[in-house]
């Protein structure tokens, strides 16, 4: 007499291959999830911007551009950040400002990192450096508009500096390499924000001396 199938095997066999199949279910729905790293990703400068003329541009604690002839001066230094190809922001390393120019082609610093922090870096065939805003040119002509220091170290609004003279040439004076987080791009306020921007005092810009308009000297390139 024939004997009835015996399952029981089988059905071992379906339920170990049931286990084994959770249990890599199991590791796929819950394995950890990637963290996204958070570390600075652009690599960049710690620098001296050294003027042909002499000078080193230089940031005041609060804000106040200028430049001077001490090297060892900690407000020389600033942080060069890449932001794009060939371009730079640059940033005070004591006060965490960003170098911009305005529409006017006055320099100013600002604690948002906004596009007229942006500055187009070329080198001159003097192996100086220029740095020109990549927001603002000459309307008609299309020349652009350069950070500058004059003969006498003072700061030139940057529609009078030519490219071809000495007060647009700088020799970046590196200090050490570092690694920088994209700074977060700031849309142009259409009012002064509060504090106020702080603007270079410029060659051929006026000053208020005791309440009263002083006389703009002309520029030495």
């Amino acid at each position: 007499m024939m004997q009835p199938f015996d399952r029981t095997p089988c059905l071992s066999i379906c339920r170990c291959n049931v286990n084994i199949w959770k249990q890599h279910l199991f590791k796929v729905v819950f394995f950890p999830p990637l963290v996204l790293s958070a570390e600075p990703q652009l690599k960049g400068i710690v620098t001296r911007l050294y003027s042909q003329h002499g000078y080193y541009l230089q940031m005041q604690p609060d804000g106040t551009l200028g430049s001077t002839k001490e090297e060892g001066s900690s407000f020389t230094q600033f942080n060069l950040i890449p932001v794009g190809l060939r371009i730079v922001a640059i940033q005070g390393t004591k006060t965490g400002l960003y170098l911009a120019m305005n529409g006017e082609g006055y320099l100013y610093t600002s604690e948002n990192f906004t596009p007229e922090c942006k500055f187009k870096e070329s080198v001159f065939e003097n192996y100086y450096v220029t740095y020109s805003s990549m927001l603002y040119r000459q309307t008609q002509s299309g020349r652009s508009w350069y950070i500058g220091i004059n003969r006498d170290g003072q700061i030139m609004k940057g529609n009078r500096v030519k490219k071809t003279k000495g007060a647009a040439h700088f020799l970046p004076k590196v200090i050490e390499v570092a690694m920088y987080k994209e700074p977060s791009l700031h849309e142009l306020a259409s009012e002064p924000v509060s504090p106020p921007r702080k603007a270079a005092k410029t060659s051929d810009s006026p000053s208020l001396k005791n309440g009263r308009r002083e006389s703009a000297k002309a520029d030495a390139s």
